[in-house]
């Protein structure tokens, strides 16, 4: 009897670590979520569309969009950082819920953006670029300092939320210009550049693929992009170097992150499935011609820009003050 017991035991032993194994070659066996921490129709959201589209299909599953925004972005990263860690629930990181929230909304910030998260890749980054309605007699970005400088918080600008990576961003560049903006927050990009377009602000500063359309129309007219080097798709734009303000840095980024403790395994399948979705032609041209270009990489390496933007941002937050009370 004892030696019966023994063998079932070892046979049950087997077959439940089959059945793990198993469990774990199988992911994913079921829809994956990808959360958007932004309303619908901004470049965060067309690029996560691209991942869910092009991923998927190397995935063998289907990526779910889901937009959960408010707050800069900070409601819908919380959400993911509370997820189960096992790969089905993942968020769009952007330099703002991973780097300008942490400064912003220092001690009020419901997750950490390095502690909270696993790191898969980043995908894309663009340019933002600040653009003025047309009303607005300046043709360049010194024109605009110089109008500026002579009526201080007569010119105002959009952004989609006081504390967000725009407000950061202009304010920053206000201080190194020695010019004062009035800045007027909306519940989002959307809101802000329906009142740019319309004239009811002089200005906004906004991610360049979601803006681009507009400038083409000739709806907005384009002053400066916030980016390494010039935009294949706005070539007459200076960068913020250019125009004298290299301490404005680069252009802002899209990555997936999972919650913290998710399987290393799990982890590595996600990279490869996007990275292999971002090499199709499709992917690259539609992106391209949304103003981004793809930066795929290791988790180790996102993870070491996710750090660089925390940085930085406790930086830009100390220097202009800004915080949400």
């Amino acid at each position: 009897m004892k030696i019966f017991h023994k063998v079932s035991f070892v046979f049950m032993a087997l077959v439940f670590g089959n059945f793990s194994a198993l469990a774990q070659t199988a992911y994913p066996d079921q829809p994956v979520k990808l959360v958007v921490p932004f309303g619908p129709g901004g470049s965060t959201d067309l690029s996560a569309r691209l991942v869910a589209e092009y991923a998927g299909r190397e995935l063998g599953q289907q990526i779910i969009v889901e937009n959960r925004a408010g707050a800069g972005g900070s409601v819908g990263m919380e959400y993911v950082a509370k997820a189960k860690p096992d790969g089905y629930t993942l968020g769009m990181a952007t330099m703002s819920t991973h780097g300008a929230n942490s400064a912003v909304y220092a001690g009020k910030l419901k997750y950490d953006p390095i502690k909270d998260f696993s790191p898969i890749t980043n995908v894309a980054t663009t340019p933002s670029v600040f653009a003025v309605n047309p009303k607005v007699t300046a043709n360049n970005m010194q024109q605009f300092i110089a109008l500026a400088q002579a009526n201080p918080n007569k010119f105002s600008y959009a952004t989609p939320g006081t504390g967000s990576l725009g407000h950061a961003n202009v304010e920053y560049f206000s201080m190194l210009a020695k010019i004062r903006l009035l800045h007027v927050p909306y519940k989002g990009a959307g809101a802000a550049m329906n009142d740019a377009l319309a004239g009811q602000v002089d200005a906004i500063t906004d991610n360049l693929p979601s803006a681009l359309p507009h400038i083409k129309a000739g709806r907005l007219r384009a002053l400066v992009v916030l980016s390494e080097k010039r935009s294949p798709a706005l070539p007459d734009v200076p960068t913020y170097a250019e125009v004298g303000f290299p301490q404005m840095g680069g252009g802002g980024w899209f990555g997936i992150v999972a919650p913290a403790g998710t399987p290393p395994s799990v982890v590595a399948k996600l990279n490869k499935a996007i990275l292999q979705g971002m090499k199709n032609p499709e992917f690259i041209k539609k992106l391209e011609e949304s103003g981004a270009v793809a930066i795929p990489g290791t988790p180790a390496e996102f993870a070491m820009q996710i750090q660089q933007a925390v940085d930085r941002y406790q930086r830009v937050a100390k220097v202009t003050n800004i915080q949400i009370d």
